[in-house]
């Protein structure tokens, strides 16, 4: 069984730096398409970032792009979530999750997901 297990939240200060980890673990064979997203209080689940299987490819939401890197280490099986120059906007539980299809931001694509970590960024 697939498990994803998100590492790295916590509390921030506006203009700080955070980085969050994902783990998977379950599953051997063709990598997984990995993404993030995360949901505010009051607010729908977002799409925050993706990453192609090879990790060659990176998508964002306008509203990360240039603040925020996607990567992975698919010998470790791990994906990350590098957030510079956090914003109070970006309070959120940030959750991991596993696709096999690059390009949607639809939550409904992706297959698997982690239990979420909480990112506070204070003022």
């Amino acid at each position: 069984q697939v498990q994803l297990v998100e590492s790295g939240g916590g509390s921030v200060q506006a203009g700080d730096s955070l980085t969050l980890s994902c783990a998977e673990s379950g599953r051997t064979g063709t990598p997984f398409v990995m993404g993030w997203f995360r949901r505010a209080p009051g607010k729908d689940r977002e799409f925050v970032a993706g990453i192609n299987r090879s990790g060659n490819l990176r998508e964002y939401a306008e509203s990360v792009k240039g603040r925020f890197t996607i990567s992975r280490d698919k010998a470790r099986k791990t994906v990350s979530l590098q957030m510079n120059i956090a914003k109070p906007e970006d309070t959120a539980v940030y959750y991991c999750a596993a696709s096999s299809k690059f390009g949607s931001r639809d939550p409904r694509e992706y297959e698997y997901w982690g239990q979420g970590a909480q990112v506070t960024v204070t003022s």
